[in-house]
């Protein structure tokens, strides 16, 4: 996306999530001169069927939104999935 990212992540407690994040959001700013969307917006997975519908929904944004023909055509995705 170009101005906002979609991952699963995991975070340590200390720093904790708010804290890595807008760290990071401010090294790629100066380093890819992104210019980010405002704050962000998180999601606990409570279970492996909350995990399996986020992991579609972020697999199949660049499709939804034109950028990729199919989820597998993303470049910037990761972890690949079997067989590409």
């Amino acid at each position: 996306m170009p101005d906002h990212l979609h991952a699963i992540l995991h975070f340590n407690p200390v720093p904790g999530m708010r804290v890595s994040l807008i760290n990071w959001k401010k090294l790629a700013a100066r380093r890819w001169k992104i210019k980010w969307q405002r704050d962000f917006f998180d999601h606990r997975l409570r279970n492996d069927a909350e995990y399996a519908l986020k992991f579609a929904y972020v697999s199949q944004n660049p499709v939804r939104v034109g950028l990729a023909a199919e989820v597998g055509l993303w470049p910037y995705r990761w972890p690949k999935l079997r067989g590409e």
